[in-house]
């Protein structure tokens, strides 16, 4: 490794250079996942005197469940974050995009059940006729409930991505006292409404393109998605695969190998742990997608607490207009929609810094509003 002139610099003012150690090429350097990982965690370490970082098992819902709670001052509003998937887990990719978040917020990531390394904490067969939308939610309930006593708050943010804001806006609904405001970020409305218009800018892109191939396997899954449950995986299979193609997943990509990169690094999970990723995917996708293609928000429009929605403007897999003009006939204590111009669905891998100065300009204020209000 190739010592820069700036760090060669400030070594000599130092008078360091001699106590570091050797540098040593790139074909020297021979990681392991056990060393990167350690790395990234020695890197990542919460040294604040009033920070908190911990990884723990709790119990929700009859079963054992994973969080992880960090951040660099406890006084700070909590965030939980609800991932999508179905059971596709953020926590092994957080160290990566949460960082920053850090110094506003104490983040909170959760495995849900059978995800991630909750589905390594439990038996698959007992909690297979478990998984419905509604059981999440409770278990959602119990783990901010678990989160205000434990951490001495009386309300938290939630945000929720893509599946996650199906849970998360359900939950919003439910508890909206516990709640300082809910954030969906690729939020879902409607399940059936979302694959249509989904559906009808995949075949739009294209057309535009000239691609014949995807023309004709997007023309052939006509009625796209049907009523109720017609819409099989196969189906959606074939939608998401020009879908992501054309970058309506991640603007400019056309897979997400680098979203699952980053989780081999992560020093939360351990390679069981990155294996129960693709096992809890499989036992949850068929019956949690069909809970996606019942949920239906639309004429839900009067809410108890604040609603703030983050929008990919390239987003065909969770389409923004669709939530978009639902926020629009929305009443609640403070709505916003946010745009996020160079992004699909995934804003905060995408837009990084954008995302961190929306969280930190137009939600966590609300907290301090909320504190303000209760001391007049």
């Amino acid at each position: 490794m190739r010592v820069g002139l700036s760090l060669l610099l400030l070594g000599l003012a130092h008078g360091a250079l001699a106590a570091a150690p050797s540098p040593t090429t790139a074909t020297e350097a021979q990681f392991s996942r056990a060393t990167a990982t350690a790395i990234i965690a020695n890197a990542s370490k919460i040294t604040a005197p009033r920070g908190v970082e911990e990884l723990l098992q709790i119990p929700v819902g009859g079963t054992q469940q994973w969080i992880s709670v960090r951040g660099r001052d406890r006084r700070n509003p909590i965030l939980l974050m609800i991932h999508g998937g179905p059971a596709t887990p953020d926590m092994a990719m957080s160290w990566w995009f949460q960082k920053d978040w850090e110094d506003f917020f104490t983040v909170v990531q959760w495995d849900q059940r059978g995800s991630g390394k909750s589905y390594g904490a439990n038996d698959p067969a007992v909690i297979g006729p478990t998984l419905s939308l509604e059981r999440i939610t409770s278990d959602a309930a119990e783990v901010v409930q678990y989160l205000r006593t434990h951490y001495d708050k009386n309300k938290v943010f939630v945000l929720g991505h893509s599946w996650g804001s199906v849970v998360g806006l359900n939950l919003a609904r439910q508890h909206p006292q516990w709640l300082y405001a809910y954030v969906g970020a690729g939020q879902i409305v409607s399940g059936l409404e979302s694959e249509r218009v989904g559906y009808q800018l995949t075949l739009q892109e294209a057309r535009r393109r000239g691609n014949t191939q995807a023309v004709s396997e997007l023309q052939a899954l006509a009625p796209y998605p049907g009523a109720g449950a017609s819409l099989t995986l196969d189906k959606l299979g074939t939608e998401r695969k020009w879908s992501v193609a054309f970058g309506g997943l991640t603007r400019g990509r056309t897979d997400l190998n680098y979203y699952f990169g980053l989780a081999q690094l992560s020093p939360d999970y351990s390679a069981a742990d990155l294996d129960a990723i693709d096992s809890g995917s499989q036992l949850s996708l068929l019956p949690l997608w069909a809970e996606v293609m019942h949920f239906d928000m639309m004429n839900v429009t009067r809410w108890r607490c604040p609603i703030i929605l983050f929008a990919g403007r390239y987003d065909t897999t969770t389409p923004s207009p669709v939530a978009a003009g639902w926020l629009k006939r929305v009443h609640a204590p403070a709505k916003k929609l946010v745009w996020f111009e160079n992004s699909a669905h995934m804003m905060m891998f995408e837009e990084p810094g954008e995302f961190l100065l929306h969280l930190v300009t137009d939600v966590r204020p609300l907290a301090a509003e909320r504190a303000a209000r209760a001391a007049r």
